[in-house]
């Protein structure tokens, strides 16, 4: 159990609810930096789980740990992860609910939270143990991933105002519920938008990294070029693994054009094998088996590197991107303990990722973001100049990210090196999963390209 912080003055209490005011009020005093609502139905309840929609982008907008492979009671396929939960009092106070979790079914699919009740020092049973109609769940979400939870009977005031509340965003099966009360109407499309045709106006912008304390720092790694793009739009590194502007993750990536926008190709993620070869023996062993000499004649260095797609030879490697424990044909999940796997002709395993490791990286990315382009310089200083052409993707899911490695179109692009091989070997350790520009809209439910300086 945690109160408030000592700066923070408690509120006269409503006995049955709080006001939206004083739970504003409440859930900004615990680091909120947003509410979903959602109106729960007779069936949302602690013994039917609460239903959390239809769609598995679900774990891509409510935080939650880890996935972990399961089974249900006949044996399908089920992923389960531990929510970081805490329920909120009509005083202000917060209980940890150390049993909530979300439920991923995968053969509807369906997302549920289960468990929340159960272990709590206190908790709305009053609330969610019936089936009334208009009850109402909201979910304060931190910059730490914390969840502050609360509850509301149907004919509270609380439930009343939100019931009345207008131009609110919809975000899967949740409304967004403005911070304060005084929060402009707009869009948080427009917002972003907003500030990316400024920063498209702007020259050549040198990389840079904005601390969390503030501090500016030069950057000239590979992926500056989403990292100065954050740090132009306020976001810090060194802050949540998963940063975002407004509800939105921004993603920068270089084009040779910027007026042809929709080339070149977008890192997904970069998760490291955590089966096979690579696992057991390490990533220099791993270079030395499967990987070549290298091809511009460097001395003593071998690499390992070649698009890799499921189902076909990659030709630098010999080796073959199985997805085991999925149905291709039917784009299904038939095991929750399969994997993605890099094979060679001999059925050895090099390289592998646990659906549900693999799984658990695809879920921190955001069920919104947004694509900029930008041309990279290299002299005097690692430079961009970011596009205003800008693609807006919503709604993402697992599921589709599966079904997109299973017909090629998210292919497994290494870039894993040994250097000084025969003396003093050093790995440098790559694995990314990438995708065509033109192809991101096939892992969303919607897209858009929007010229930002049109909004």
């Amino acid at each position: 159990m945690s109160g408030f912080p000592p700066s923070v003055n408690t509120f006269e209490m409503n006995s049955n609810s709080l006001s939206l005011e004083q739970l504003r009020a409440i859930m900004s005093a615990h680091g909120v930096r947003r509410i979903l609502a959602k109106f729960l139905s007779p069936n949302d309840n602690s013994k039917n789980q609460i239903y959390l929609g239809g769609d598995a982008d679900i774990v891509n907008i409510v935080p939650a740990g880890d996935l972990v492979a399961s089974s249900g009671k006949h044996d399908e396929p089920i992923f389960k992860a531990a929510m970081q939960l805490s329920w909120l009092d009509n005083e202000g106070r917060a209980f940890n609910a150390p049993n909530a979790q979300l439920i991923l079914y995968p053969q509807y699919p369906e997302v549920r939270m289960s468990g929340f009740l159960r272990g709590s020092q206190w908790s709305p049973n009053d609330v969610l143990t019936v089936r009334d109609e208009g009850r109402i769940l909201l979910l304060g979400i931190t910059n730490t991933n914390r969840i502050l939870a609360y509850a509301s009977s149907s004919n509270t005031p609380l439930a009343n105002e939100l019931r009345t509340l207008s131009n609110t965003e919809s975000l899967g099966v949740f409304r967004i519920i403005p911070l304060t009360a005084q929060s402009r109407a707009q869009d948080s499309r427009i917002r972003l938008l907003a500030e990316l045709c400024k920063i498209s106006k702007r020259d050549w912008i040198d990389g840079w990294t904005l601390g969390i304390d503030g501090s500016r720092r030069a950057c000239t790694a590979s992926n500056c070029v989403g990292v100065t793009l954050e740090s132009e739009l306020g976001i810090t590194a060194n802050g949540r693994s998963e940063p975002d502007f407004d509800g939105w993750e921004v993603k920068g990536h270089t084009v040779a054009n910027l007026s042809k926008p929709g080339s070149g190709a977008v890192t997904l993620m970069t998760p490291e094998p955590n089966g096979g070869f690579y696992s057991t023996d390490g990533a220099i062993a791993f270079v030395r088996r499967f990987g070549y000499a290298d091809k511009k004649g460097r001395d003593d260095r071998i690499n390992f590197g070649g698009i890799h797609r499921v189902g076909e030879v990659c030709n630098a490697t010999g080796l073959t991107l199985e997805l085991q424990g999925y149905d291709v044909a039917g784009k299904t999940l038939m095991r929750s303990d399969g994997q993605l796997a890099l094979v060679d002709q001999t059925g050895t395993v090099a390289a592998s990722w646990n659906f549900a490791g693999l799984l658990s990286h695809w879920k921190r990315k955001h069920s919104q973001a947004a694509f900029v382009p930008a041309l990279k310089r290299t002299e005097p200083n690692v430079g961009f100049k970011y596009g205003s052409s800008v693609l807006l993707a919503e709604g993402t899911d697992y599921l589709r990210m599966l079904a997109a490695l299973a017909d090629g179109t998210v292919y497994y692009d290494p870039g894993i090196k040994v250097e000084n091989a025969s003396t003093k070997p050093r790995a440098k350790k790559r694995s990314q999963f990438r995708v065509s520009r033109a192809n991101l809209n096939l892992l969303y439910h919607s897209s858009e390209h929007r010229e930002s300086c049109d909004a």
